[in-house]
């Protein structure tokens, strides 16, 4: 795909600020007079992602295509159009795409958006079209009315999960359901009705929660995410504990943070590698140097699935008769981070890496992370322009 204009640009961030999810697909002259455009990585991701159409399973050939009804937006009206998917018998079967009637609603390298919505596919012509006009436009058009629907379906959860953080602040300071970093978000969980477990998906409904304590001014937690162990070194946690762990009382473990800027005190760092599309972990110890690796692609995949939509909540931390309690009194409410400023946040220090490995007296070796965190005040530099609410307190 050619490079963006800085007005397409603009154009873009406008619907996302709306929570209108897109991919992007640029027609060729060929490709319109020949009618076919290729189905690109990024076309296939979203169709699959969205439960539209999976390429990987299409068997080749006409015999197989698959047809989805679509509209062509204009200023004033929809164009009836009909997406054909298929992957010919020729070469490899190369995905391919094409929407009736684009021949003469684009002109060739314009920048186009595909959007879903309700299993129908629209086709918005980004470069031709005045978005920003369309959108804010006092006249009703089809633009403006699908956008707002969207917009609408995306904030109802939102609003729904708002409501019960306001209740739950209203009861005033509620006790720690237990002794740990981790009862803020424990505590919360449990007054939503949420249940403990493990899983890697959003806490509610789509939405992720991420509680702090306001005035620790602690990173906030952004995933946790083991390294490839099979492009690595050492091949497990318990190698990682064994090589630069100590003892605390009873306790043998590695609780560290470590960064790309300078060495920890076990002598650990961080170094992007970004010919290869790597993080990787290094060991000032010339026996050990470079130990572990993280793909860039699987960081970013795991920022997009955890931090689709979240919810960052802010508490108070007071002692009552000698426990801790937490006011919950604020949330921002981010969207969508943006994976390319992810890495030169890496690369700057402001994302951080946490080791928490632990050998139990039993001898097994537990690892809560690593945990991949952010520096306070610094989601903005991630994420696009949030939303903040006072939540309502006694």
């Amino acid at each position: 795909m050619r490079q963006l204009t800085t007005l397409e640009i603009n154009r873009i961030k406008l619907l996302t600020e709306k929570s209108v999810e897109l991919c992007l697909i640029e027609p060729t002259g060929t490709g319109l007079e020949k009618s076919i455009m290729d189905a690109t990585g990024s076309v296939r991701t979203y169709l699959k992602s969205n439960n539209i159409h999976d390429f990987e399973l299409q068997k080749q050939g006409q015999e197989s295509k698959i047809q989805i009804n679509s509209f062509l937006i204009s200023s004033d009206s929809l164009l009836n159009s009909v997406a054909s998917l298929y992957r010919p018998n020729t070469k490899k079967g190369d995905p391919r795409i094409w929407f009736k009637g684009l021949g003469s609603y684009s002109k060739a390298n314009d920048i186009l958006g595909i959007i879903t919505f309700e299993s129908d596919l629209y086709v918005l012509n980004i470069t031709q079209l005045d978005l920003h006009k369309l959108i804010e436009s006092k006249i009703s058009n089809p633009l403006q009315d699908l956008v707002n629907e969207i917009n609408q379906i995306s904030n109802e959860v939102a609003e729904e999960l708002l409501i019960l953080l306001n209740k739950i602040a209203a009861k005033g300071p509620v006790p720690a359901m237990l002794q740990a970093d981790t009862a803020i978000g424990r505590t919360l969980e449990t007054l939503l009705g949420i249940d403990i477990n493990s899983s890697k998906k959003p806490d509610y409904k789509g939405i992720e929660l991420k509680s702090y304590r306001d005035k620790r001014g602690n990173r906030k937690n952004l995933f946790a995410q083991v390294p490839d162990w099979n492009l690595s070194k050492f091949k497990s946690s318990a190698e990682i504990l064994n090589a630069f762990g100590y003892s605390r009382g009873e306790d043998f473990k590695l609780y560290c943070t470590v960064s790309t800027l300078v060495r920890n005190s076990q002598g650990l760092k961080l170094k992007m590698d970004s010919e290869i599309s790597q993080l990787i972990e290094n060991s000032d110890k010339s026996s050990v140097g470079d130990f572990v690796v993280w793909g860039l692609e699987t960081l970013h995949k795991r920022l997009l699935e955890k931090h689709n939509e979240t919810f960052w909540i802010a508490a108070d931390s007071v002692t009552i008769g000698g426990n801790e309690h937490f006011q919950y009194k604020k949330v921002e409410h981010t969207k969508k981070p943006i994976v390319s400023q992810f890495d030169i946040l890496l690369e700057q220090g402001i994302i951080t890496l946490d080791h928490l490995i632990k050998r139990k007296p039993t001898g097994s070796v537990v690892e809560k992370g690593p945990i991949f965190k952010i520096k306070p005040n610094a989601l903005d530099l991630l994420f696009p322009p949030s939303q903040s609410y006072s939540l309502l307190s006694k």
